[in-house]
């Protein structure tokens, strides 16, 4: 017990417990120092139940004489009736129409507010335990020591009696002063002297009665009374004996992990003493890279201080030394001294060859002086404002002068991040983080076979800049990334996870071909040959004005340079959502060529708008599998046939409806299997399914692309290099 005097030492007064109350946040607190901070805080009135907590002489002032011990006070009972009625009544106001009062006291242990109630501190338990368990550690550090009256005037003689009921220790002569004859307190009973006065169990605060029960749903003890008020209504309520075996058990279980785990604990002492030790290097450390960078900047500015006066300390003396030539000038001009006074030397010559000689020198320093004099200046200024100095910037830098941060989380840039042949990621740093000199992506396969231990990440260690690009990633797989930032101060936090589906089969790489199909002038092929548009132009509107006729428009097709012979291929496309009319999909690169070379005013019965795909199924037996399937795009929206729909869940209200339309997508995924002979339509960004046909994989098939009226596609450009022109899949080779 010599070391645990930490725990026994309450918040406020930092003294060991005495009459500990139990606050609502499991935090224990003095009786007294609880009613002082209560006082503090504008509460008068609600310091406990008098009747529940007797008063001892030693503690009341008032007790001092036995003649004032005999006052009589109100009952406990009736001042709390009063204070719980609003201290009376009177014509035209209602009794308890105040609203109760709900106390609010400062925990210093967990510095939050918890609330008391109405009751305030009267509506708390003693923690009779806690007081024991500090008798038990006085008893134990205080060996012998005497137990001294509390009534005694100074100093205090030993105790020898003491009592419960009075709730004080006492000497002989006290304790006869105390309980004299005749009186109610002569039939208080002695006892031994004690530090602590304990009622012999725990009693209800708001109903006087001993508790039995356990409320689990308030975490409280409860009376036989509180179990059949409102208040507990509902809740689930334990005996007492159930409520303190599973909490012994529990803290036992727990008791006996630590104990057993001591040379863990060692352990973890001298760990955490090694970072203690270590942790006063680092910082003495910290303290002389500062100062040596403080005397740095001391010097840096010492050496400019220098530099900068002596740049003022040249120019002064050159103006000077500029002045003083000026003022010499002046003073020569003053009569009798300088050159006037030569000059006046010089007139008196009377010898006319020796005069001409020596004044026409005399003479051309006398015009200088007289211009100098009439249009007077300083030869140099007296002002020095040049050499001001503007440190608003340098003091700005000084004043934010600070450690140095470690960047904040990255912002994953989702609109940029996506994965195809392989995954791109793009992130940024918050507006106000501190910057990064290089990042750290990991990742890792979600759907991977699960692995004893932690997940293992995959690292990319020192990533410039600010997107990454992970190579080779398996197809079909969901991959979770996330990022951090780094500089001298260390590491920053992780970002979010961000969850990227690749595809279903591996990306295949081709370019549209302009030399398949019809009304090649009405579609307009990108440089790169990875965009189309068909403009319609003056024939669609001719054809528009043939429609009551029963002719049909023209059809616009676009194959792709690529045969695809074996294996599962993936591709994606962007539809423009203006488009009036575009078909996506693939098909036999001889039946394209069929169906699609005749006139160009006609077109095939596969284009029946009645269905969302065009399978050609209709001019087919029912065994012979559709040379090509198309899904049907237009005016942003994605046609479904009523096979499509009962695929995708959409229903009517005579079951599968017929028709139906999805929302277009931003990308369109097409999927093809040709050893099964079946082609998916996927959303390219979530890779939820749209369509799945069969298809006639006897040949080679091309990726195909239909236009009615205007429209646009573009294909998802790779993540990675470009490919070449020349593409070989199957054993087969399309060249331009």
């Amino acid at each position: 017990m010599k070391n645990m005097e930490k725990e026994l030492l309450c918040p406020v007064c930092q003294e060991m417990y005495k009459q500990p109350l139990v606050l609502p946040c499991t935090h224990n607190v003095c009786q007294a120092c609880a009613r002082e901070v209560l006082g503090q805080q504008g509460y008068v009135g609600h310091g406990g139940d008098p009747s529940s907590e007797p008063t001892s002489p030693a503690s009341t002032p008032s007790t001092r004489s036995p003649r004032l011990s005999r006052r009589t006070l109100p009952k406990p009972d009736r001042l709390d009736r009063l204070l719980k009625s609003g201290f009376g009544t009177y014509p035209g106001r209602k009794r308890g129409a105040l609203q109760p009062q709900v106390i609010t006291f400062p925990c210093p242990a967990c510095q939050g507010d918890v609330e008391l109630g109405e009751r305030g501190l009267a509506g708390l338990f003693r923690n009779l335990t806690l007081e024991r368990v500090v008798e038990r550690y006085r008893q134990s550090v205080s060996v012998g020591g005497a137990i001294l009256c509390q009534l005694c005037k100074p100093p205090p003689l030993e105790a020898t009696k003491g009592c419960t009921e009075c709730r004080a220790t006492f000497c002989n002569e006290c304790f006869k002063l105390f309980h004299p004859w005749g009186t109610q307190k002569a039939q208080h009973e002695p006892t031994l002297p004690t530090l602590s006065f304990r009622p012999k169990g725990l009693m209800c605060p708001d109903h006087k009665e001993e508790v039995t029960h356990y409320c689990k749903t308030c975490q409280r003890l409860v009376c036989q009374l509180c179990r059949v008020r409102r208040t507990h209504s509902g809740h689930k309520i334990t005996p007492v004996l159930s409520a303190y075996q599973a909490l012994k058990d529990k803290l036992t279980k727990s008791l006996t992990y630590i104990l057993g785990n001591q040379d863990t604990v060692q352990t973890q002492i001298c760990e955490l003493e090694e970072t203690v030790r270590h942790t006063e290097v680092s910082g003495q450390q910290a303290k002389e890279e500062v100062s040596q960078l403080v005397r740095g900047l001391g010097a840096v500015l010492e050496e400019k201080r220098t530099s900068l006066l002596q740049a003022i300390e040249e120019c002064q003396q050159e103006r000077l030394a500029r002045l003083s030539a000026q003022l010499q000038e002046h003073r020569s001009l003053l009569d009798g001294s300088g050159l006037v006074g030569y000059a006046q030397e010089v007139l008196k010559e009377t010898d006319q060859p020796c005069f001409v000689q020596a004044a026409k020198q005399l003479h051309n320093r006398i015009a200088r002086a007289t211009e100098a004099l009439q249009m007077f200046r300083p030869a140099a200024s007296s002002s020095f404002r040049h050499c001001q100095l503007d440190v608003g910037r340098e003091m700005k830098l000084l004043t934010e002068l600070n450690f140095l941060r470690v960047p904040e989380a990255p912002v994953i840039d989702t609109q940029r991040t996506f994965a195809y042949d392989q995954i791109f990621l793009c992130w940024r740093l918050p507006p106000h983080s501190p910057p990064a000199w290089h990042y750290t992506v990991e990742f890792r396969r979600t759907d991977a076979p699960a692995q004893p231990g932690p997940a293992r990440w995959q690292r990319r260690e020192e990533v410039r800049g600010t997107s990454a690009l992970l190579e080779n990633p398996d197809t079909g797989s969901v991959y979770v990334l996330r990022v951090r930032g780094c500089n001298k101060a260390g590491y920053g936090e992780y970002s979010e996870d961000v969850h990227l589906h690749t595809p279903p089969a591996p990306v295949l790489h081709f370019f549209l071909d302009g030399r398949w199909g019809t009304s090649r002038e009405r579609l307009a092929i990108s440089k790169d040959q990875r965009a189309v548009r068909s403009v319609p132009g003056l024939p669609l509107l001719l054809a528009a004005e043939r429609l009551l006729t029963g002719c049909h428009l023209s059809v616009d097709v676009v194959l792709g340079d690529v045969a695809v012979t074996q294996g599962r291929s993936y591709w994606a496309c962007a539809v423009d959502p203006a488009s009036y009319l575009v078909k996506v999909g693939v098909g036999l690169e001889s039946k394209l060529q069929e169906s699609f070379q005749g006139a160009p005013d006609v077109i095939s019965p596969r284009y029946d708008p009645d269905s969302g795909h065009d399978s050609g199924a209709e001019d087919a037996t029912v065994e012979a599998l559709p040379p090509f399937a198309f899904l049907t795009v237009g005016m942003g929206k994605v046609l479904l046939g009523p096979a499509a729909s009962a695929h995708a869940g959409l229903t009517g209200r005579d079951g599968p409806a017929a028709g139906c339309t999805v929302p277009l997508p931003p990308r369109l995924g097409i999927c093809l299997d040709y050893e099964r002979g079946r082609v998916s339509f996927l959303d390219a960004v979530s890779f939820r399914g749209l369509l799945e046909c069969p298809l006639d994989c006897s040949g080679p098939v091309c990726p195909a692309f239909c236009f009615i009226g205007g429209g646009a596609v573009q294909l998802q450009e790779p993540v990675g290099t470009k490919p070449e022109r020349k593409v070989t899949i199957g054993g087969f080779a399309k060249l331009d």
